[in-house]
């Protein structure tokens, strides 16, 4: 006899594995750079705004299902495989382009849009399966989906025979639609139905009013501040120093997938930590650990060795913090404007990863890698001091 425990788990477990297949789309154009770059003809810059692109389109996505309250309006399982099959279809068209220009733009603009109908959806269907142990189900979530965004790296390691961008651009499209296939026929809502929260306009700006919300928000814009640029930007780095060391660039592009993948284990570590000591703590060891690999990591550009074993301690805490934040604004805000408040949230810290995407590439360009990651410390920064005063104004006694 299958027991509710053993559903819950496996069904947590096939979505999670849906929403890694579907999230492979999402670096699938950052994994490939050197490749874009000699066969469209086109600087470090312009590659990095194929990510950049992605970005602003999960923004406007994630703003359009909340103004339509899309995920409570049709089904959140339909909802997430049709994304996940538009995400993949374009996908492969970018793959079918020979030249950059705004069709390519255009296309990894629909892949974040479309994103934004899997990951925000994926989320609730877990709180549908978790109450008491919510934190562990999302951190599980968070780090299938970090997993995901490692897989193109992964894939671009081998050669199967056609250029390379191609062949990472079609296999995460093909990882995409396996996904959307499995939640639509192995994925349903548990048991636990959350009231729909709507975004409202006018509620906008309610949360950041609320002095505790406004510190979790903080805390998150400093974590978005560093993790983004450095999930698109760190595989490249290794790249070079594999190559200037004349070691082979699969054996990079393998120390890429280690680095980014090593924030699944983070994830879920830090979901069940959180539970335990405290959302806040864990996220200042958090961006406290990232913020400190921001500073050294390009002093080991020239030992290839050292320089992974770094880069897996970073990608290990960089977003081994990421769903607190979220967990943290849920506890603490009013359950009026929740969902205003959690996609204030999001927007606004996707907004802030196009500032450090951007500015990296330039930034190698006048200071070299050794320096380039330094000032993404500036949002560890932020956030600790963010998340400090929170843990002590949630532990301060209550006023009679």
């Amino acid at each position: 006899m299958v027991t509710a425990s053993v559903i819950k788990w496996r069904t947590l477990g096939l979505l999670s594995l849906a929403q890694a297949l579907a999230m492979s789309l999402w670096f699938a154009a950052a994994a490939v750079v050197p490749q874009l770059e000699a066969a469209w003809g086109i600087s470090a810059g312009q590659a990095g705004r194929l990510t950049l692109a992605v970005q602003l389109g999960f923004v406007v996505g994630t703003l359009v299902s909340a103004l339509l309250n899309l995920a409570d309006r049709f089904s959140t399982v339909g909802l997430v495989a049709v994304s996940s099959f538009a995400a993949g279809a374009a996908t492969a068209l970018t793959g079918l382009l020979d030249d950059y220009g705004s069709v390519a733009l255009g296309l990894r603009f629909l892949v974040g849009a479309c994103l934004a109908g899997v990951y925000p959806p994926g989320m609730k269907l877990v709180a549908t399966w978790c109450e008491r142990d919510r934190g562990l189900g999302i951190g599980i979530l968070v780090g299938a989906l970090t997993l995901g965004k490692a897989l193109p790296h992964l894939i671009s390691a081998y050669d199967l025979g056609l250029p390379p961008w191609r062949e990472v651009l079609g296999w995460a499209a093909g990882l995409a639609g396996l996904g959307g296939l499995i939640v639509a026929f192995f994925v349903r809502p548990g048991p636990y139905h959350l009231p729909a929260t709507a975004f409202h306009w006018r509620h906008a700006l309610a949360g950041l009013r609320n002095r505790r919300v406004r510190l979790a928000n903080f805390g998150y814009f400093g974590h978005m501040w560093e993790l983004y640029a450095t999930w698109t930007w760190l595989p490249v780095m290794l790249l070079a120093s594999f190559a200037a060391a004349d070691l082979t660039l699969s054996a990079a592009r393998w120390a890429a997938f280690g680095s980014i993948g090593a924030g699944a284990i983070g994830c879920v570590l830090a979901g069940r930590w959180a539970d335990r000591i405290g959302r806040a703590t864990v996220t200042i060891w958090s961006m406290a650990i990232s913020g400190a690999c921001c500073l050294v990591v390009g002093f080991l550009f020239d030992s290839p060795v050292l320089l992974v074993a770094l880069c897996v301690i970073w990608g290990f805490a960089v977003v081994a913090d990421s769903a607190q934040f979220s967990a943290a604004v849920s506890e603490l805000a009013d359950r009026r404007y929740l969902g205003t408040a959690l996609t204030m949230q999001t927007c606004i810290g996707f907004l802030i990863t196009l500032i450090t995407i951007g500015a990296t590439p330039t930034l190698v360009e006048w200071i070299g890698w050794r320096y380039a990651f330094a000032p993404l410390a500036l949002g560890p920064v932020f956030g600790i001091v963010a998340m400090w005063r929170l843990r002590r104004l949630i532990s301060a006694p209550s006023r009679p």
